[in-house]
């Protein structure tokens, strides 16, 4: 094999390469855009769950809050599936 030959042969490489790996490329851009990721969830404000944070923010001191007590026996109840005006 000559210099000449060497050299056509390369260039065939080279080229079958090259659209080899533009082929791969195109394919590659064919593919579907992802979607955008899902807004966060966002729960609808809870009155009693808010009135359920202060009170573990209150700590020891919640034990005599008539609110907390209040709360809790909701959260309990709703818990438990009862309802509240059964309870009475």
């Amino acid at each position: 094999m000559d210099g000449k030959m060497l050299a056509r042969l390369g260039a065939v490489v080279f080229v079958a390469i090259s659209l080899t790996v533009t082929a791969i490329d195109m394919a590659r851009k064919d593919e579907p855009p992802t979607p955008p990721p899902a807004p966060a969830f966002q729960p609808s404000p809870d009155p009693l769950r808010e009135t359920l944070r202060r009170c573990q923010q209150l700590g020891e001191a919640a034990a005599s809050d008539a609110d907390c007590l209040a709360a809790w026996a909701e959260s309990r109840d709703r818990f438990l599936g009862r309802d509240r005006s059964e309870a009475r």
